[in-house]
């Protein structure tokens, strides 16, 4: 899978920067936010370099619902299913983007702002 040395994600997914990894597999890891938003803030990303979500190809399309798959199994290992979490991806920097690297928050653990229904 293709790499970037100057992307946060892509030497996390190596193991090159340590983290508090959750979950892996040949196309996804999962690992806590450093600076999380709510008590439970773990980031879902493929380990394959991609820029963002306007980035995503039509035969890499199903690695969002891969990403899904992931989060509803964090959401049972974190005990949360029942109680509910957010799936927020981010798509550039007016959309809040930070790393440019496609990647999935899952934010949940307590009460979320209805902002959006």
């Amino acid at each position: 899978m293709k790499e970037r040395t100057d992307c946060i994600f892509c030497r996390i997914a190596a193991g090159e920067i340590g983290s508090d990894l959750l979950y892996q597999d040949n196309g996804i890891i999962a690992f806590r936010d450093i600076n999380p938003l709510a008590p439970t803030h773990i980031l879902i990303v493929p380990r394959k370099h991609i820029s963002s979500l306007a980035e995503l190809s039509e035969d890499e399309a199903t690695l969002t619902g891969t990403m899904v798959n992931v989060a509803n199994c964090l959401a049972r290992s974190e005990g949360i299913v029942e109680r509910g979490y957010r799936l927020v991806i981010n798509c550039g920097r007016e959309g809040g983007q930070g790393v440019a690297h496609l990647h999935m928050h899952f934010l949940g653990g307590r009460q979320l702002g209805n902002q959006l229904g």
